[in-house]
Order: structure tokens, then C-alpha cells, then sequence
């Protein structure tokens, strides 16, 4: 055991945020805290570091064991470039090596035994040198940076001119170039593009050190963590395995709870009436029986019901319109920003029913192509189209669609003048704002409470084409789950962006990919688009290694550009299956109608005792059952055709 938190409470005044909090970590374990926004995950976090002290409760460390922590915010302003920055996380080593040198410079000017006392420093220093890694830690560095996603050009950048968001992953560089057997990481996730959480994971995962961390992306727990500890109504759960391993044991655990606890609330009915009954023969035996009854009943261990989480949204999302078919359609399109080129001839297209994730990494354009879409940005050239009956409902990261100087309730009711008073406070109580909340004023939200307020607006809208730009952004995992949900339901059509691969795993039917200024088109989940992209590379690498004499005999075509086409292909077909199968079910439903008609003729009194007309019809009837027995076969092979 490296670190061990045992019966941590603290509040803030008469607000209780941890009671009773307990669990360890082993060495080189990997832990995750998770819980609902507030829940006193930061706050825990703090109390390790002793930047919080509990109320009650200690934390123990192993002995001589360093601790590392990365907060959520960053404020470094001073004048070191990225790369000095996070060096200096090497501050041991680079004193050895500096003394090496020096001590190199001493051996030209001694002599005898001054140099044979230098020559003995000399060794000892160069083999701490190298067990601390010092043949490698220039280039460490160069590695780490380079993994978080900073080119070497911007490795001479100054501190002071960061962003918030790049200071926090040179924090994260900087702590992960130090190395301390304990690693306390405050959403490192935030900041951080689609390749650069992947690097980090495979980082984390490897780590020879004990990890424990705050995050809300599932996908990145579930690929670095082997235990969950959630904090739920201020108490600590644990539970061994990633995240989707604790979120199925938890609903386990809670159904379990539940049918213990109806269980026992049945018993306690049954022993009442029991014992009323009994009272109500009003016999001496009887009443004896009852209170003994009543007896053990009073020393019953009664179960509380197992707790709701104690605010949850509730989003429902429904189209009143049916679009057409066609929802978008996007061709040659071109975006530059003075020389930076964004991208170039997009072309792609969005149908009814789909619901579609842009990805890549970031500054590729991602939002700048939702705004252009949205009519919010210009393109340079190329054309967007929408199909018939499309309204778009459209969710901006920044929302900028709110108004700051209004109130929460002035933003609905001004965007919904139809709406009375009552139905706006139920819906904004629908999603967290309840009494005087809602007169909040917009610009004083937080990001996490601007989005509900977006999300409010989106889902009284008559949409029927959601365009997202990072819906989960400042969500915590039960409100990404809420959401999911509602997408997944929703039978309109969505395109959206986001970094969150757990919730485009569960929502996403196709994934465009912005990559080298082109998209390209995966008909899958995210999984799927892993797995595609793997198998692409590897063929790339393939490709490669073959001799530039063997590749000549003919011109290929570059394999994202093939998949786009094998995509185009695979849609185009489903689409043809798909109607031929809808065509043989009219078919269907034609020809049972033609052998009702025919029962219904031959019904007649007057047909009844006409053989000759009775033998037509039963002529017509078997060649209508012959042929939708043939309709029956055909519409069955269709349907095996798109199930494969």
C-alpha cells in the first residue's frame, strides 16, 4: 500500500461534501474517483496534497514515497520557453550533469592523487547519472511534449504567452517527466486532442508508479483503470476493474439492493396483516400469538431504499417534423484563414435517421465547418444544401447563441413566446435550475450551467437536425449518459463534434474523419473506426515495404480514398436493398388483399352454388398464394442480405 485515505470528512460550513471516506492504493495501481459534478471529487484531491485539510480522517503515504499533482487550472506566466519548463522537472539530473562537466574541465589541471579523489567523484556521479536516465532525458522530454501534442516549432514558446489549456499540458508534461511514485491527475484529459489522449493512456498504462486520477471520459478510464472509487451522497464505494466494470456492478448491486429491500418491505405487510388479523379474533391465544408477532417484528433490521442520484436531467429530444431523405449535402467545400489552410473540396453527405461524429485533432476546422454549415461562418468556396423540411437546432460550445445580459428564464421565454410561465420552469427544472436559479443572469453561469441552459433551448426547438459542436463538454458522466440516451432515441438526425469517444462509441452510426485537410468516411462506432484505421495503416506500412520496382505497374489509389468509396459503395447498396424490400412488402400486403377479396367473393350465396365461377376464383387464389409464397422467400432474402 502506497497511499491510504482513512475516514476523510470535511464540509464547508453546514454544506457536508465527504463523510467517512475510505480506500487505498496499492503500488503501481491505477485508480479512478468519480461521482456527479460537486461531489467533492477536487476537493479529495486537495486534501491528499494537504492544499485542504479534512475535518476529520487522515492520509497516509508510504514512507520516502514522492507525490505528484496536477490541478485543473494552471496559472505559470514567467519567461521559461515549453521545453525549459518541463526540463526542469529533471532538476537532480541536470545538476549531476552539469557537475560531470565541470568535473571533465578539473581533469585537465590535476594531478596524482587530486585526480585519482576526482576520478572516484567523477564515477560515483556518472552511475547516478545513469540510473536516474540521464543518457535520455533530453529527448524523455522531447517525447512527452511531442505526445501532448506540441510540435517541436512551438517547443521555444514562452510561458506567458500560453493559454490556459496549453499551460495545464505542460504542467502534465513537466509532472510526468518527474515521475513520482504517485500521480494525482485533476481531468488530464482536458486540453487534449483524440491522439494525445491515446498517447497518454499508453503512457498512464505503463506507468511504473501508482495512479490515481479525476476524468470524465469513460473511454480513457476504461482503457487505464483498474479500480473505481465513486463518491456517492458524500461517501466513498470501491469497486475493482475499469469504469464500464464498475457501472454494470453498480446497477447490479443496485437492483440487488432494490429486490432485498421490496423483499423485506412484502414480509413487514404480510407480518401486519397477520397480525391484525390475529388481534381481530380477539382470543386470548390469539393475541398472545400477535404480539409475540410484533415482537420480532420490532427487532426487523429494516433497509432504507436504495438512493436516486439526488438531480438528474431529463432530456427528451423529438423531431415534429419528418425530414426528407436527403438532410445535407456538402460539396467542394474550402475554408483558409489568411495562409492557414483549413481545408479543401469537402464533399459529403447526411441522410434522415443518421447520426454522425466529426473527429479529428485539433485545429483542423472541425467547428469551423459546423459554423459554415449553421450559415454562422463563410466558406471561400463549394455549397451546402439542406433537403426538404430540415430545421436545424444547433448547439455551440461556446454559446455564443446565449445572451449575456439576460436571465436563464428571459433566454426560453424570449427563444419561446408561446410558452406560459409554468412550462418554462418545468422544463428549466428539468435540467438544474429550480426557484430563484432560474434569474440567474446568463453571463454570470459557469460553462457547465451555459450548456444546460443550450440544451434546455435544443430541446424545446422543432428540430429535426441537430448540429452539436461538444454537447458533453462540463457534463459529468451521469448527465452524459442522460444525453446518449436521448440521442440514441432521437429520430431525427445529428452531427456533431466531440473528444468524448465513450459517448461517440455509444451514439455514432458513421464518422467522418477531418484529416490532412480531407474527410474520410467510417459506416461504424468508434470501435469500428479504430479498428479500420489500424488495419489502414498497416496496410500503408505494407505498401511501403514493397520495393518502388514492384509498384510501378500501376498508379493506386490512396487507401482513405478507397474506404470513402467502399463506404460510398456498401450505402448505395443498403439503400437498394432497402427498397426492394419495402417493395416486396407492398407487394405482400397487395397480394393478401387480392386473397381476402377472393375469400370474401366466394362467400357469396350466389357464388357458393356456382361451381363453375367457385372454380375460377380458387384458380386465381392459388396463383395469388403461389406468388406471395415467392414474395414470402424473396422479402426473407432481403432481409438476411441487410442483417449481414
Amino acid at each position: 500500500m502506497i497511499l491510504s485515505c482513512q475516514n476523510i470528512s470535511k464540509s464547508f460550513g453546514t454544506d457536508e461534501v465527504l463523510k467517512d471516506i475510505q480506500f487505498h492504493i496499492e503500488a503501481n495501481e491505477k485508480a479512478a474517483i468519480v461521482g456527479v459534478n460537486g461531489a467533492g471529487k477536487s476537493t479529495l484531491l486537495k486534501i491528499i496534497m494537504q492544499e485542504e485539510t479534512a475535518d476529520e480522517g487522515q492520509v497516509v503515504l508510504a514512507k520516502d514515497a514522492t507525490i505528484g499533482y496536477l490541478a485543473q487550472y494552471q496559472d505559470i506566466s514567467h519567461d521559461a520557453t515549453i521545453y525549459e519548463e518541463v526540463l526542469s522537472a529533471r532538476e537532480e539530473v541536470l545538476r549531476i550533469e552539469e557537475r560531470l562537466k565541470g568535473m571533465e574541465t578539473e581533469m585537465s589541471q590535476k594531478s596524482g592523487r587530486q585526480l585519482e579523489e576526482l576520478l572516484e567523484e567523477y564515477h560515483r556521479c556518472n552511475d547516478a547519472f545513469e540510473r536516474m536516465g540521464g543518457g535520455a532525458y533530453r529527448s524523455e522530454v522531447s517525447g512527452v511534449l511531442k505526445g501532448l501534442g506540441f510540435s517541436e516549432e512551438e517547443f521555444g514558446k514562452r510561458m506567458r504567452e500560453l493559454s490556459g489549456g496549453q499551460k495545464t499540458r505542460v504542467s502534465l508534461g513537466k509532472l510526468l517527466v518527474r515521475r513520482p511514485d504517485v500521480l494525482l491527475l485533476d481531468e488530464p484529459t482536458n486540453h487534449l486532442d483524440m491522439d494525445s489522449i491515446q498517447w497518454l493512456e499508453g503512457f498512464l498504462s505503463g506507468y511504473k508508479g501508482a495512479v490515481l486520477l479525476v476524468a470524465h471520459d469513460r473511454y480513457f478510464l476504461d482503457r487505464v483503470v483498474t479500480k473505481v472509487v465513486e463518491i456517492f451522497r458524500h461517501r466513498s464505494y470501491v469497486y475493482q476493474g475499469n469504469y464500464t466494470d464498475f457501472a454494470q456492478k453498480k446497477e447490479r448491486l443496485r437492483e440487488e439492493q432494490l429486490r432485498r429491500y421490496y423483499n423485506q418491505q412484502r414480509e413487514i405487510r404480510h407480518q401486519e396483516e397477520v397480525i391484525a388479523k390475529l388481534k381481530s379474533f380477539n382470543r386470548e391465544k390469539s393475541v398472545k400469538r400477535a404480539e409475540s408477532r410484533e415482537r420480532m417484528l420490532e427487532k426487523v433490521d429494516r433497509m432504507e431504499k436504495p438512493a436516486e442520484e439526488s438531480a438528474e436531467l431529463h432530456i427528451v429530444l423529438e423531431p415534429d417534423v419528418l425530414s426528407g431523405n436527403d438532410v445535407l449535402s456538402v460539396r467542394s467545400l474550402a475554408k483558409a484563414f489568411g495562409d492557414q489552410k483549413l481545408f479543401s473540396d469537402l464533399s459529403f453527405e447526411v441522410r434522415r435517421g443518421e447520426r454522425v461524429a466529426l473527429i479529428g485533432s485539433n485545429g483542423t476546422g472541425k467547428t469551423t465547418l459546423l459554423k459554415i454549415i449553421n450559415g454562422l461562418a463563410a466558406a471561400d468556396s463549394g455549397s451546402i444544401a439542406l433537403g426538404a423540411n430540415v430545421h436545424v437546432g444547433y448547439y455551440d460550445q461556446e454559446h455564443q447563441l446565449l445572451h449575456a445580459e439576460k436571465t436563464i428564464f428571459e433566454e426560453i421565454a424570449d427563444a419561446y413566446p408561446q410558452l406560459n410561465n409554468t412550462r418554462i420552469r418545468n422544463v428549466l427544472a428539468a435540467f438544474l435550475f429550480t426557484d430563484d436559479d432560474v434569474f440567474k443572469r446568463i453571463g454570470d453561469l459557469s460553462g457547465g450551467e451555459r450548456g444546460r441552459v443550450s440544451l434546455a433551448k435544443l430541446m424545446l426547438s422543432d428540430a429535426n437536425f441537430l448540429i452539436l459542436d461538444e454537447p458533453t463538454n462540463h457534463l459529468d458522466i451521469n448527465s452524459k449518459e442522460i444525453l446518449e440516451a436521448a440521442l440514441v432515441r432521437y429520430t431525427g438526425t445529428v452531427l456533431f463534434v466531440s473528444h468524448d469517444r465513450y459517448f461517440i462509441n455509444r451514439t455514432a452510426t458513421r464518422i467522418l474523419e477531418l484529416t490532412g485537410q480531407t474527410l474520410v468516411s467510417y459506416l461504424g462506432n468508434y470501435d469500428y473506426y479504430l479498428e479500420k484505421r489500424e488495419a489502414q495503416r498497416t496496410a500503408s506500412a505494407a505498401a511501403e515495404a514493397i520495393p518502388a520496382s514492384g509498384r510501378a505497374g500501376a498508379e493506386q489509389e490512396p487507401l482513405a480514398k478507397q474506404d470513402w468509396q467502399q463506404q460510398k459503395a456498401r450505402q448505395a447498396r443498403i439503400r437498394k436493398l432497402e427498397n426492394d424490400r419495402n417493395r416486396m412488402e407492398a407487394q405482400i400486403a397487395e397480394l393478401e388483399a387480392q386473397i381476402a377479396a377472393i375469400d370474401a367473393e366466394c362467400a357469396k350465396p350466389e357464388v357458393a352454388t356456382n361451381s363453375a365461377r367457385l372454380g375460377e376464383l380458387s384458380g386465381q387464389q392459388e396463383e395469388c398464394r403461389a406468388k406471395l409464397e415467392e414474395c414470402y422467400e424473396a422479402w426473407e432474402a432481403l432481409s438476411l442480405e441487410l442483417e449481414g
